[in-house]
């Protein structure tokens, strides 16, 4: 199954995007050889995280979360 996650960058900017293993994918992010958003903002920590999806469920949810404002991303993480 799928996680949806939300990395806080360095600067404070959030990045959010899907794994099948979370921990996995951060170590990725903070190797620099993840997602180009994130290389430039190193590093990164793991400050959300939503188990259980399939693939497809997954990326829906990743670009909902996408779409939303910062202060409702912020709202989420509380």
């Amino acid at each position: 199954m799928y996680s949806v996650y939300i990395l806080q960058c360095a600067d404070g900017a959030y990045y959010t995007g899907i794994a099948l293993d979370t921990a996995a994918r951060l170590a990725v992010h903070n190797s620099g050889k993840g997602a180009k958003y994130t290389r430039a903002r190193l590093p990164v920590r793991l400050v959300y995280q939503e188990n259980g999806y399939t693939k497809s469920a997954a990326l829906k949810r990743e670009k909902e979360i996408k779409n939303l404002p910062r202060a409702a991303k912020i709202k989420l993480l509380k």
